[in-house]
Protein backbone atom coordinates (compact mmCIF):
# COMPACT_ATOMS: atom_id res chain seq x y z
CA UNK A 1 0.00 0.00 0.00
CA UNK A 2 1.53 3.49 -1.28
CA UNK A 3 2.45 6.16 1.59
CA UNK A 4 0.86 9.61 1.49
CA UNK A 5 2.62 11.85 2.97
CA UNK A 6 0.68 14.95 3.94
CA UNK A 7 2.92 17.00 5.85
CA UNK A 8 4.15 20.31 4.36
CA UNK A 9 7.16 19.12 2.88
CA UNK A 10 7.61 22.58 0.86
CA UNK A 11 8.18 24.02 3.99
CA UNK A 12 10.64 22.11 5.90
CA UNK A 13 12.16 22.31 2.11
CA UNK A 14 11.98 26.32 2.23
CA UNK A 15 13.67 26.07 6.30
CA UNK A 16 16.48 23.54 5.07
CA UNK A 17 17.70 26.09 2.12
CA UNK A 18 17.29 29.14 4.47
CA UNK A 19 18.80 27.80 7.23
CA UNK A 20 21.77 26.70 4.19
CA UNK A 21 21.69 30.06 3.20
CA UNK A 22 22.66 31.54 6.66
CA UNK A 23 25.22 29.06 7.35
CA UNK A 24 26.82 29.85 3.66
CA UNK A 25 26.57 33.39 4.63
CA UNK A 26 28.17 33.45 8.30
CA UNK A 27 30.88 31.18 6.68
CA UNK A 28 31.64 33.67 3.79
CA UNK A 29 31.62 36.55 7.11
CA UNK A 30 34.07 34.49 9.01
CA UNK A 31 36.20 33.82 5.92
CA UNK A 32 36.06 37.81 4.97
CA UNK A 33 36.73 38.56 8.61
CA UNK A 34 39.84 36.38 8.51
CA UNK A 35 40.83 37.27 5.62
CA UNK A 36 40.58 41.20 6.69
CA UNK A 37 42.60 40.06 10.24
CA UNK A 38 45.22 38.49 7.56
CA UNK A 39 45.51 41.76 5.23
CA UNK A 40 45.93 43.72 8.65
CA UNK A 41 48.40 41.66 10.01
CA UNK A 42 50.26 41.87 6.66
CA UNK A 43 50.13 45.52 6.51
CA UNK A 44 51.33 45.65 10.03
CA UNK A 45 54.03 44.14 9.41
CA UNK A 46 55.10 45.73 6.38
CA UNK A 47 54.55 49.02 8.14
CA UNK A 48 57.06 47.44 11.02
CA UNK A 49 59.39 46.41 8.13
CA UNK A 50 59.50 49.86 7.11
CA UNK A 51 59.82 51.70 9.94
CA UNK A 52 62.87 49.74 10.77
CA UNK A 53 64.02 50.45 7.41
CA UNK A 54 63.74 54.05 7.86
CA UNK A 55 65.31 54.00 11.49
CA UNK A 56 68.55 52.04 9.43
CA UNK A 57 68.47 55.22 6.89
CA UNK A 58 68.33 57.69 9.68
CA UNK A 59 70.78 56.67 11.53
CA UNK A 60 73.09 56.07 8.68
CA UNK A 61 72.15 59.84 7.60
CA UNK A 62 73.36 60.76 11.35
CA UNK A 63 76.51 58.97 10.98
CA UNK A 64 77.40 60.73 7.58
CA UNK A 65 76.73 63.99 9.17
CA UNK A 66 78.98 63.16 11.94
CA UNK A 67 81.33 61.81 8.89
CA UNK A 68 81.19 65.28 6.74
CA UNK A 69 81.11 67.30 10.00
CA UNK A 70 84.84 65.73 10.71
CA UNK A 71 85.83 66.09 6.74
CA UNK A 72 84.74 69.77 7.36
CA UNK A 73 86.88 70.03 10.22
CA UNK A 74 89.36 68.23 8.32
CA UNK A 75 89.33 70.78 5.47
CA UNK A 76 89.97 73.36 7.89
CA UNK A 77 92.98 72.00 9.38
CA UNK A 78 93.99 71.22 5.86
CA UNK A 79 93.65 74.70 4.80
CA UNK A 80 95.34 75.91 8.03
CA UNK A 81 98.58 73.98 7.34
CA UNK A 82 98.81 74.88 3.51
CA UNK A 83 98.67 78.58 5.01
CA UNK A 84 101.31 78.01 7.28
CA UNK A 85 103.42 75.96 4.74
CA UNK A 86 102.95 78.87 2.33
CA UNK A 87 104.39 81.00 4.86
CA UNK A 88 107.27 78.88 5.80
CA UNK A 89 108.03 78.83 2.08
CA UNK A 90 107.98 82.21 1.50
CA UNK A 91 110.03 82.90 4.74
CA UNK A 92 112.12 79.94 3.40
CA UNK A 93 112.33 81.47 -0.37
CA UNK A 94 113.36 85.06 1.01
CA UNK A 95 115.97 84.09 3.56
CA UNK A 96 118.53 85.31 1.45
CA UNK A 97 116.81 88.63 0.14
CA UNK A 98 117.53 91.19 2.80
CA UNK A 99 121.30 90.17 2.76
CA UNK A 100 120.94 90.88 -1.41
CA UNK A 101 118.57 93.90 -0.62
CA UNK A 102 121.27 95.94 1.77
CA UNK A 103 124.01 94.79 -0.14
CA UNK A 104 122.33 96.62 -2.95
CA UNK A 105 121.18 99.39 -0.78
CA UNK A 106 124.89 100.11 -0.47
CA UNK A 107 125.97 99.69 -4.37
CA UNK A 108 122.48 101.57 -5.75
CA UNK A 109 123.00 104.63 -3.58
CA UNK A 110 125.23 107.73 -5.71
CA UNK A 111 127.05 110.20 -3.74
CA UNK A 112 125.53 113.32 -2.32
CA UNK A 113 122.55 111.48 -1.47
CA UNK A 114 121.84 110.22 1.80
CA UNK A 115 118.88 107.54 3.35
CA UNK A 116 117.13 108.56 6.53
CA UNK A 117 114.46 106.01 6.92
CA UNK A 118 113.40 102.45 5.16
CA UNK A 119 110.11 100.58 5.16
CA UNK A 120 108.91 97.25 4.06
CA UNK A 121 105.14 96.25 3.36
CA UNK A 122 105.04 92.98 1.41
CA UNK A 123 106.99 93.51 -1.67
CA UNK A 124 106.64 96.98 -1.46
CA UNK A 125 109.87 99.23 0.02
CA UNK A 126 109.74 102.75 1.37
CA UNK A 127 112.61 105.30 0.82
CA UNK A 128 113.32 108.50 2.43
CA UNK A 129 116.03 110.85 2.86
CA UNK A 130 118.28 113.71 1.18
CA UNK A 131 119.95 114.69 -1.81
CA UNK A 132 122.58 117.32 -3.27
CA UNK A 133 120.06 117.77 -6.42
CA UNK A 134 117.71 116.59 -8.40
CA UNK A 135 120.05 114.56 -10.20
CA UNK A 136 121.20 112.70 -7.42
CA UNK A 137 117.12 111.59 -6.98
CA UNK A 138 117.08 110.81 -10.67
CA UNK A 139 120.71 108.87 -10.27
CA UNK A 140 120.02 107.11 -7.23
CA UNK A 141 116.43 105.85 -8.90
CA UNK A 142 118.12 105.06 -12.48
CA UNK A 143 120.55 102.97 -10.66
CA UNK A 144 117.20 101.28 -8.48
CA UNK A 145 115.81 100.30 -11.98
CA UNK A 146 119.03 97.99 -12.65
CA UNK A 147 119.50 96.59 -9.68
CA UNK A 148 118.84 92.61 -10.05
CA UNK A 149 117.18 92.49 -6.65
CA UNK A 150 115.40 95.82 -6.48
CA UNK A 151 112.66 96.60 -9.48
CA UNK A 152 110.98 99.70 -10.54
CA UNK A 153 111.39 102.75 -9.15
CA UNK A 154 108.91 105.31 -8.08
CA UNK A 155 109.25 108.67 -6.98
CA UNK A 156 106.27 109.75 -4.60
CA UNK A 157 107.75 113.44 -3.53
CA UNK A 158 110.41 115.48 -3.75
CA UNK A 159 111.05 118.99 -1.62
CA UNK A 160 113.29 121.83 -1.50
CA UNK A 161 113.73 122.54 1.92
CA UNK A 162 116.70 125.05 1.40
CA UNK A 163 115.89 128.20 3.82
CA UNK A 164 113.91 125.93 6.13
CA UNK A 165 115.05 125.96 10.10
CA UNK A 166 115.64 122.29 10.01
CA UNK A 167 116.55 121.83 6.62
CA UNK A 168 120.54 120.33 5.75
CA UNK A 169 122.37 122.54 4.13
CA UNK A 170 124.16 119.92 1.95
CA UNK A 171 121.42 117.87 1.26
CA UNK A 172 118.44 120.13 0.64
CA UNK A 173 116.30 118.34 -1.24
CA UNK A 174 114.15 115.66 0.65
CA UNK A 175 112.30 112.43 -1.49
CA UNK A 176 110.16 109.69 -1.11
CA UNK A 177 110.73 106.65 -3.14
CA UNK A 178 108.68 103.35 -3.61
CA UNK A 179 110.36 100.28 -4.80
CA UNK A 180 108.50 96.96 -5.86
CA UNK A 181 110.81 94.40 -5.11
CA UNK A 182 111.50 90.89 -6.93
CA UNK A 183 113.71 88.48 -7.11
CA UNK A 184 116.06 87.33 -9.79
CA UNK A 185 115.61 84.07 -12.16
CA UNK A 186 118.96 83.10 -11.00
CA UNK A 187 118.89 83.55 -7.56
CA UNK A 188 115.29 81.13 -6.96
CA UNK A 189 117.26 78.31 -8.80
CA UNK A 190 120.39 78.84 -6.47
CA UNK A 191 117.92 78.60 -3.39
CA UNK A 192 116.00 75.35 -4.87
CA UNK A 193 119.43 74.11 -5.55
CA UNK A 194 120.45 74.80 -1.66
CA UNK A 195 117.33 73.12 -0.41
CA UNK A 196 117.71 70.23 -2.46
CA UNK A 197 121.47 70.02 -0.90
CA UNK A 198 120.52 70.68 2.73
CA UNK A 199 118.11 68.23 2.08
CA UNK A 200 120.53 65.70 0.78
CA UNK A 201 122.91 66.79 3.45
CA UNK A 202 120.35 66.21 6.40
CA UNK A 203 119.66 62.56 5.22
CA UNK A 204 123.20 61.86 4.85
CA UNK A 205 123.91 63.16 7.85
CA UNK A 206 121.59 61.32 9.69
CA UNK A 207 122.94 58.04 7.94
CA UNK A 208 126.18 58.73 9.16
CA UNK A 209 124.79 59.03 13.30
CA UNK A 210 122.92 55.82 12.77
CA UNK A 211 126.01 53.85 10.80
CA UNK A 212 128.30 54.06 13.63
CA UNK A 213 125.14 52.62 16.14
CA UNK A 214 124.51 50.13 14.00
CA UNK A 215 128.11 48.58 14.07
CA UNK A 216 128.48 48.75 17.79
CA UNK A 217 125.05 46.66 17.97
CA UNK A 218 126.53 44.22 15.37
CA UNK A 219 129.89 43.90 17.18
CA UNK A 220 132.52 45.75 14.85
CA UNK A 221 134.04 49.20 15.07
CA UNK A 222 132.42 52.16 13.71
CA UNK A 223 134.07 53.68 10.70
CA UNK A 224 133.32 57.50 10.36
CA UNK A 225 131.89 58.62 7.03
CA UNK A 226 134.41 61.65 6.82
CA UNK A 227 138.11 59.57 6.57
CA UNK A 228 136.45 58.37 3.03
CA UNK A 229 134.42 61.57 1.58
CA UNK A 230 136.59 64.28 1.13
CA UNK A 231 135.29 67.68 2.44
CA UNK A 232 133.82 69.67 -0.07
CA UNK A 233 134.56 73.32 -0.71
CA UNK A 234 131.32 75.84 0.58
CA UNK A 235 129.47 76.85 -2.40
CA UNK A 236 129.58 80.25 -3.17
CA UNK A 237 127.13 82.43 -5.00
CA UNK A 238 127.71 85.42 -6.92
CA UNK A 239 125.08 88.21 -7.87
CA UNK A 240 126.27 90.55 -11.38
CA UNK A 241 125.50 93.78 -10.99
CA UNK A 242 123.99 95.32 -14.24
CA UNK A 243 125.33 98.43 -15.25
Amino acid sequence: MAKINLLPWRTERRKQREREFYMMLAMTALAALAVVILAILWMGHLIDDQNSRNAYIQSEIKALDKQIAEIAELDKTRSQLLTRKEIIEQLQSNRSQMVHLFDEMVKTIPDGARLATMKQAGDTLTLEGGAESNSRVASYMRNIDNSPWMGRSDLRKIENKTGAKDADKKMPYQFSLEVKLHKPEDSKKDDAVTDAAGGSKAGAAAANTAKPAADQHAGAAPVAADDKAPAKAPATVTTGEKK
